[in-house]
């Protein structure tokens, strides 16, 4: 311990009030003071109380004083079962059973008795199981006439035996409950509440966390994002709460069968092609139990699941795209985590990679350099933007190497630096169907990514797309911008490990929807441009790749963060880069919207005041 520290320490009397406010567990509020102890000049580092705190004092105690700052409690449940609402759509409940662990069916049962929205059903179909879960199963319905039975004379499995769960639903929504899982008291009347709200919603989700085996604790949530196509052919971030118009079922004709293990998958994927609206609720409504024979915590419990969700994907893929234009592969790092491929057209298209500089020549030409050497892609031109440089070195590098590469095209932007106007000009001079905009102090990584960006952006649903950048320590510089985060629009994952978690959040290692993405790797098509518009020049230094993603999210068009597009960006982690006020005043302007409502592709419980998703106290 350094004493000089400690005596500094103890000067600020404020201190425990302040650990006292911040961390309410004493145990916690030790630790924060000792580590402060420890690491006296810490408070003078870039955005201490968010960054170097979170890592240090967040623990499992955060998501129980979520819980019970977030959910209703005992008054506000009664309250909920006295609601009155303009509708009052009968839900019907299906769950398929199959030798189901005493204790886990029982739970099931009374979470679904004590929901405060009581026009309900429960349709059970039972494939055939062993005496003591019949004998439960029994005695239900002469405790509730809600819940309807049927007793298989085999097991179908689980898409078979939830296909005849459903022929017992006459409800106008279907809810998916598992047999060892439970719901919320109040999932349905949220259910319900969102439908008044939304009469037209085709299809309701929710967010989930896990219940341990003896049922005492809640654990890991997984807030979601809103509906995000691309990351649903990533993996089944929907699964649990998953409620759907009884018609809409009927349409896609239930469960596929044969995709046992992804049969829910299978179905959201079907569902999500035929929805006309969707709605996320950011609510935890449904408690998804641990359990060895689940893969909640036990991935290999179904061995078949991945090649059914697979699959399942594929399918997905040629209905909605036609076949041969997309394919699917396994994630070889992942599990129950899928590659989502498009064909480019042939012969493939002209990509031009938009690079601004200004002299510093040992970073421009390391960019190049990598780019030259690190692409499998070869149909691309490199555009220059000379942005007024002075030396002479940065001269003499143009002519000696850039002169003789046909690739590589110098373009004079002799004016004052504004990113925007300078990268509109470079998209006037480009020949390219594609353009890719890369910062100069970036160095790729892997080589398929202008395969991989321009797959995505020649899409005709698709804005902008970027890819996981990386400080020179390997730690993230980017993996998808949130608006709002860290009081303006903050880079997701910034200053993290690379490391694979689907909870809190989406991980930072599976393709997905978001809101915008850097600037500093950007990729866009010209029919995009061409329909949306280009960089908004207001902006000067900062900001214009937002607003040009959320300009592209306005238009109906989804931006996407593909994690294998790696590339190095160089910028410093510290560094004090001026923005000028007109920034700061056309963010306002264009994101003020997503400062009041939230970020569709993020979680209204996570908290904005880090980079990291961590739970919202």
């Amino acid at each position: 311990m350094n004493p000089k520290g400690y005596r500094a320490i103890k000067k600020i009397g404020i201190l425990r009030r302040i650990f006292g406010f911040m961390f309410p567990s004493g145990t916690i509020r030790r630790k924060a003071i000792v580590w402060l102890i420890k690491n006296p000049t810490a408070v003078f580092r870039p955005r201490f109380f968010f960054i170097n705190f979170k890592k240090i004092f967040y623990s499992k105690k955060s998501y129980s004083i979520w819980i019970e700052k977030n959910e209703p409690n005992g008054i506000e449940l009664e309250k909920q079962k006295k609601k009155v609402f303009d509708n009052n759509p009968k839900i019907s409940i299906i769950v398929p059973t199959f030798n189901t662990d005493r204790k886990f069916l029982v739970e099931m049962f009374e979470s679904v008795l004590n929901q405060t929205y009581s026009n309900w059903e429960l349709c059970i179909a039972d494939g055939d199981s062993n005496k003591e879960t019949k004998q439960i199963i029994e005695t239900y319905p002469a405790k509730d006439t809600r819940i309807k039975v049927k007793f298989l004379n085999e097991n179908k499995n689980i898409a078979g035996n939830s296909n005849e769960a459903l022929s017992l639903a006459n409800g106008e929504f279907i809810a998916l409950l598992d047999h060892d899982d439970t719901l919320a008291p109040f999932a349905l009347y949220e259910i319900v509440e969102t439908i008044n709200k939304n009469p037209d919603v085709d299809f309701i989700y929710s967010d989930e966390d896990k219940l341990t085996r003896n049922g005492k604790k809640r654990h890991t949530p997984h807030f979601k994002p809103d509906f995000s196509p691309d990351t649903l052919r990533s993996y089944n971030y929907i699964t649990h709460l998953s409620v759907f118009r009884k018609s809409l079922i009927d349409e896609i004709k239930g469960f596929s069968e044969g995709m046992d293990g992804a049969q829910d998958y299978a179905l959201i994927l079907r569902a999500t092609e035929k929805a006309n609206k969707i709605i996320h609720i950011p609510k935890i409504l449904y408690h998804w139990r641990e359990n060895e024979l689940s893969t909640s915590i036990n991935p290999q419990s179904k061995p078949n699941a991945t090649f059914a969700a697979l699959s399942a994907i594929q399918n997905h893929l040629d209905r909605v795209f036609g076949k041969q234009k997309a394919k699917v592969d396994f994630d070889k790092k992942l599990m129950y985590c899928y590659d989502t491929r498009f064909y480019l057209a042939n012969p493939e298209p002209l990509v031009s990679i938009i690079i601004p500089t200004k002299d510093k020549i040992s970073l421009l030409s390391n960019c190049i350099g990598s780019i030259l050497s690190k692409s499998g892609y070869k149909n691309y031109e490199i555009i220059i933007m000379n942005n007024k440089s002075v030396f002479d070195e940065t001269y003499e590098w143009f002519d000696t190497f850039c002169k003789n590469n046909r690739n590589i095209n110098i373009v004079d932007a002799d004016y004052e630096f504004n990113w925007s106007k300078i990268n509109n000009h470079g998209m006037r001079k480009a020949k390219g169907d594609i353009f890719i905009f890369l910062n100069n102090d970036t160095q790729v990584i892997s080589n398929d990514w202008i395969e991989r960006l321009a797959e995505n952006a020649s899409r005709d649903e698709v804005g902008c797309v970027g890819g996981l950048l990386l400080f020179k320590d390997n730690t993230i510089q980017h993996a998808g911008i949130v608006v709002g985060m860290t009081g303006w629009a903050g880079h997701v994952y910034s200053g993290e490990k690379i490391y694979h978690s689907f909870y809190p959040f989406v991980s930072m290692l599976v393709k997905r929807n978001v809101i915008a993405v850097t600037g500093a790797c950007l990729c866009v098509s010209r029919k995009t441009i061409d329909r949306i518009g280009g960089f908004d020049e207001n902006f000067i230094i900062c900001g214009s790749d937002v607003e040009l993603g959320i300009r592209a999210y306005k238009y109906g068009l989804n931006n996407i963060y593909d994690p294998k597009v790696m590339l190095y960006h160089f910028e410093s982690k510290t560094r004090d880069t001026f923005i000028p006020e007109c920034d700061f005043q056309n963010s306002k302007l264009h994101y003020e919207k997503f400062w009041n409502d939230g970020d569709p592709f993020y979680n209204i419980n996570l908290s904005l005041d880090d980079c990291t998703p961590i739970i919202m106290l």
